[in-house]
């Protein structure tokens, strides 16, 4: 069994080396997904948002505003509060997935991609919380992958999967480099890996890079017991 986080900034291609990574056999689970499926109605993390931020943060429809709640906690600098909310959540349901897979296939890869593994466990700290879910969530994971890329790209990336033209491609990358800066940087991230993978855009390339690694982490799968997780 090993347990593996997949992280990087956000454009840096994660997504991309995590359907690699399925293609080729291991589980993979999202941390956006879960987060998104966390805060519908109904949902625990739902109700603990509309009651910090106030009911302005609810659409019409019910649902939450999400453009509302992302300029609160980025332009209102209130994302350690939107954080502290959603973190715990997601890392407990990640936590029950991995259990689930292992419990199903003992040498499985479980692979938990996730833009903030690094800055779960910063601001958790930042916050005086020294120990528990969000502290230790580093020593839960097996192996990091860092996915690379510069920051130019990444803003590009990501300003034409929201905006492809027009004048929301500008806000867009304005919204990029907020959130940026937000996120550890590569060089700090890398230092700290496992494994990193350079995304230079060349997806044939990073391919490659992904199929290497694959054969790394199904060979420590077989010889990496429970006993010797961090978890």
């Amino acid at each position: 069994m090993l347990r593996v986080g997949l992280t990087g900034g956000l454009g840096s291609g994660k997504s991309t080396v995590a359907e690699y990574l399925r293609e080729l056999g291991a589980e993979v689970i999202e941390a956006d997904e879960l987060g998104r499926a966390l805060m519908e109605p109904g949902e625990s993390v739902f109700a603990s948002i509309v009651e910090h931020f106030g009911r302005e943060v609810v659409s019409p429809d019910g649902q939450l505003d999400r453009a509302r709640l992302a300029e609160l906690a980025f332009r209102g600098c209130r994302l350690q509060e939107l954080n502290a909310i959603v973190h715990p959540a997601v890392i407990a349901a990640q936590q029950l997935w991995m259990d689930q897979v292992f419990t199903r296939d003992p040498a499985a890869v479980a692979v938990v991609e996730s833009a903030l593994i690094f800055e779960v466990v910063r601001d958790a700290r930042a916050r005086g919380e020294n120990e528990g879910l969000l502290a230790d969530w580093r020593r839960r994971i097996d192996r990091i992958i860092v996915v690379t890329a510069p920051d130019e790209v990444k803003i590009a990336r990501y300003a034409a999967r929201i905006a492809p033209a027009g004048a929301a491609r500008e806000a867009a990358e304005a919204d990029a480099r907020r959130r940026l800066a937000h996120q550890i940087p590569d060089a700090e991230k890398a230092a700290r890996a496992d494994f990193v993978l350079e995304n230079t855009g060349d997806k044939e390339a990073l391919r490659a890079q992904v199929a290497d690694l694959w054969q790394r982490l199904k060979a420590e799968s077989n010889i990496f017991p429970d006993s010797w997780s961090l978890k």
